[in-house]
């Protein structure tokens, strides 16, 4: 599949701006500052004026950290998205919410893909933890039991996960990122906020049609790579 540029309508462009405007603004402060430099280096080819052509990113995306977008139809089967992630190819749909779901998509959209995932993706340790968290999720793609713990694994580190900050905690998973109500969710008072901790996270459930319940935060985006041996001890031992 390829980005067919010439379909989107004036009113894609539209709810393209609204969304990387109001998103851009309202992570200032919250969000990762390693996410927010990337976003500010990849702004040639990422910003609100327009739809990101697929092309651009993927040649800034190459040069930097090896990697490229795969465009897909929607939602695939994990063992597959794995598989994908382990050639560092991170997948993209081209589909894109209406005026109507700015605040609420039941299935993650092109703006939750590029604009919530590519950033980071041209940092390398970040970008080499994605690629090996894609071997050893596909790795166990004929144990279900070991699939589901590397899916949560992905869940609470990759879409929704929180990094220590010198004021707080900032946001680095794409799933928040992306997301205007839960950007804000997680600032408020109460929230369930825990240390980012394997064992739990491997046999903790989610739900992906509502805010999360509870966010695991680490001490910095390096923890992620260097909890990856820790993580496939952990597959071995089961």
């Amino acid at each position: 599949m390829i980005q067919r540029y010439d379909a989107y309508r004036e009113e894609d462009m539209e709810v393209w701006q609204i969304l990387f405007d109001r998103q851009h603004k309202n992570l200032q402060g919250k969000a990762s500052q390693t996410y927010l430099d990337c976003l500010d280096q990849l702004e040639a080819v990422l910003h609100g004026d327009a739809i990101p052509r697929f092309t651009d990113l993927d040649q800034v995306l190459k040069k930097a950290t090896h990697w490229s977008i795969e465009v897909v139809p929607g939602l695939i089967p994990v063992a597959e998205f794995f598989e994908l992630l382990s050639r560092r190819k991170f997948c993209s749909s081209t589909w894109l919410r209406s005026k109507a779901q700015l605040d609420y998509l039941e299935e993650p959209d092109m703006f939750h893909d590029i604009f919530g995932h590519v950033p980071l993706l041209i940092y390398d340790r970040y970008a080499d933890f994605m690629q090996e968290v894609g071997r050893l999720g596909y790795a166990c793609r004929n144990q279900p039991e070991l699939l589901d713990a590397m899916e949560r694994v992905y869940w609470y580190s990759i879409e929704f996960g929180l990094v220590v900050a010198e004021n707080g905690h900032k946001i680095y998973g794409a799933g928040t990122l992306s997301s205007f109500g839960e950007t804000n969710a997680i600032f408020e008072p109460g929230t369930d906020i825990r240390r980012f901790d394997l064992d739990e996270i491997m046999s903790m459930s989610f739900t992906k049609s509502e805010l999360q319940s509870k966010y695991y935060v680490i001490e910095s985006l390096d923890e992620l790579f260097e909890s990856l041996e820790k993580i496939e001890f952990k597959l071995l031992a089961s």
